[in-house]
């Protein structure tokens, strides 16, 4: 995953405008209603094959649901607010992570054997509509960091989607369940890795637009 490199400064420069441009939220839109469909489709296929690695994806889709929702009622706000939304945001996303890896724990004690079938053809499913949502947000990648958690989400997304593909052929292949639990314990890092990478960021937009120097050159109400 890369690293962020934007300073709080320059993310602070996205206008308003830009931020809720009609592409913007028609992109998001989109993002959102495929994200919580795909979460409702996971959550039932998951729990019917056994898949810890199914479920985490399922998880996974619903925070992006959310987030993306979060995103189109500050879009255009103040950099104050975007940057506290980011920050909601990149909390659920490391409370999803740590549930993902209880739950890896869990059926790794309870020794589960996943459908590798049913994981397979939801993995390609999802995989094509993340790859697709992913190809549709990389334009706004490199904005603030409430834009560029959108970017870090689908690409978690593809990548996470892709894994599940190989979980399944790891428990089709060796007829136990331990591809699966790599694999969600794999998914469980990244979405810490990639919260984080949201917190830290908005943290730092946050101290910005709240400097005493930043606030001085505000015009009088």
């Amino acid at each position: 995953m890369a690293c962020c490199h934007e300073s709080a400064c320059c993310s602070s420069q996205a206008s308003a405008e830009a931020l809720n441009s009609p592409r913007w939220r028609r992109a998001l839109w989109i993002a959102l209603a495929l994200n919580a469909g795909f979460f409702v489709a996971e959550i039932v296929a998951g729990a019917a094959a056994g898949s810890a690695s199914l479920q985490a994806d399922a998880l996974d889709f619903f925070g992006d649901a959310a987030n993306y929702a979060i995103s189109l009622g500050v879009a255009g706000m103040a950099l104050t607010w975007r940057a506290r939304a980011a920050m909601a945001k990149g909390g659920t996303l490391l409370a999803f992570a740590v549930w993902v890896l209880a739950s890896t724990a869990w059926h790794a004690v309870q020794g589960t054997l996943p459908s590798a079938e049913v994981m397979g053809v939801v993995g390609v499913a999802a995989l094509v509509t993340n790859g697709a949502v992913a190809v549709m947000l990389y334009r706004f990648r490199s904005g603030d960091a409430n834009m560029r958690s959108v970017w870090i989400c689908s690409r978690n997304d593809a990548v996470g989607n892709l894994a599940v593909m190989l979980a399944a052929m790891g428990v089709f292949g060796t007829g136990t369940g331990w591809p699966d639990i790599v694999v969600a314990a794999i998914m469980g890092g990244l979405g810490l890795w990639g919260g984080w990478q949201i917190v830290s960021q908005a943290r730092r937009e946050l101290r910005f637009a709240m400097s005493p120097l930043r606030l001085a050159k505000l015009p009088a109400a």
